[in-house]
Parts: C-alpha cells; sequence; structure tokens
C-alpha cells in the first residue's frame, strides 16, 4: 500500500464499536483522496497521558533516533511478523499502537499490461480500521514530528487478480484492544479481515498534487485514452508495490 484515501461522510461510516467521540471526530476530518508518503493523515492513537484520540499525523514513521525528521527507509508500511523485533519499528511495537482509517486504498493488479490500479474498499461501504504503529520525534531545536506505520500481512480478503497482501485490518473491537494494549503479539493480529471489494480508477492519482473525490470514480482500462500517468518523484516506491 503507497496511496489511501480517507474521506469518512458520517459518524455512522465508521464499524459500530468505536467511541462515538472519536466517530464524529473522523467525521469532520478533511477529506483527503491521495495520501502519499509524507503526507498528513488522521490517526487514532493515545496521547502521553493515555487518552484515546484523533490526531493528525505524517505517513512515513520516522524513528525517535534519527537525526533528522525524514529517513532513507522505506517507513510508509511495516511487515507484521517482523515488526517487533524491527530496528526502526520495535519500540514503537512496544509502545505506540495506532489505528488507521480509511475509505480504500490504491493497488495495482499486475495481471494487466500495463498494470492498472484498483482501488480496494470495504464491501459493506463502512470505513476500513488498519493497524499501525506511531512514533514521536524531535531534535534540540524544538521541531517536533508525530508520524505512522501502517502493519502490513497476507489477507486473502483482497480480491483477485490483486495479490493477496495488505493492510492488516481489524474489527471495531480488536481495534480497541490494540489501542489499548490487549495485543502485544504479531499472532494476536492474525485476524480475519472484513470482505473487501475492488474496482479500477485513472491513474492521475500518481500526481501527489491532486486530491479530489474523482480519483475514485470507476474507470473501464480497456477504454481509457488518457495520458500516462506522471513520473513518480517522491521515492514512495509505487512501482515496487504488490
Amino acid at each position: 500500500m503507497r496511496r489511501f484515501a480517507q474521506a469518512i461522510a458520517e459518524p455512522e461510516s465508521v464499524p459500530e464499536g468505536l467511541p462515538r467521540e472519536l466517530a464524529e471526530a473522523l467525521a469532520t476530518a478533511p477529506d483527503r483522496y491521495n495520501i502519499g508518503k509524507g503526507s498528513p493523515a488522521s490517526v487514532l492513537a493515545r496521547d502521553s497521558d493515555g487518552v484515546l484520540h484523533v490526531a493528525e499525523m505524517i505517513w512515513g514513521l520516522v524513528p525517535r533516533w534519527s537525526k533528522t525528521p525524514s529517513t532513507t527507509y522505506t517507513t510508509v508500511t511495516a511487515r507484521l511478523d517482523r515488526a517487533p523485533a524491527s530496528r526502526i519499528f520495535a519500540k514503537a511495537w512496544a509502545e505506540r499502537p495506532c489505528v488507521v482509517p480509511l475509505s480504500g486504498y490504491y493497488k495495482l493488479d499486475r495481471s494487466r499490461r500495463p498494470p492498472w490500479p484498483l482501488f480496494v474498499q470495504r464491501h459493506d461501504g463502512l470505513a476500513l480500521l488498519a493497524a499501525g504503529l506511531w512514533e514521536h520525534w524531535e531534535d534540540g531545536d524544538g521541531l517536533q514530528l508525530d508520524s505512522f506505520t501502517v502493519l502490513t500481512a497476507p489477507n486473502r480478503a483482497i480480491p483477485k487478480p490483486l495479490t493477496p497482501d495488505g493492510p492488516v485490518f481489524l474489527s471495531a473491537a480488536q481495534a480497541m484492544d490494540w489501542l489499548c494494549g490487549a495485543i502485544t503479539t504479531p499472532a494476536g493480529l492474525h485476524v480475519p479481515s472484513p470482505a473487501l471489494e475492488a474496482y479500477p480508477v485513472g491513474r492521475a492519482f500518481r500526481d501527489l498534487k491532486r486530491d479530489d473525490y474523482t480519483l475514485l470514480e470507476p474507470v473501464d482500462p480497456d477504454l481509457e485514452t488518457t495520458s500516462p500517468p506522471p513520473e513518480d518523484g517522491d521515492g514512495d516506491g509505487w512501482d515496487d508495490d504488490s
């Protein structure tokens, strides 16, 4: 997953089981249709006092030991089974679970030539809740940054012909357990995914400057006559996405 959308129209679009105040905060958060590496997003996390809230964070986790507010690594996602022992993610795994609500995400159908993007979303239209990790970074000059990563693992619910690998999606109850620290091992997050569906979209989202609802409009790839997608210059690794 290298791009996703976050546009939750109303509290009822959030799976039942999250506190009402969180659902309302997500419904009033900015609509974003093209979140990529380095973009802000709304994340569910606990603050230093343990209070659960919706926070604005940057996608692409920056470990606290980094000398700069960025990394040379691809940290927008972290493999579930490797994260607890990873130098980059271990501290966040131990102390800072988060949940990333999303309307859906873009994934390449590599069975086509050229590969074509599909938008993956929950079959019932509700928001997806992805397990993640977050970290707080700051330097001696007072610059601070909160950033996050999305945990990924095999997921058989992802529709064919897409590869069965992607974010770890949770029910509302599982999301609350994750946020409260009740889940401490990767095995605890190997949970059934909600039913998913996918449909073809245009390639305009490859331009991070584009951010509007038309990016989610379905297209017929065989009839699409738009120009080739813009060159990816943001280092988000889209071409390596499975």
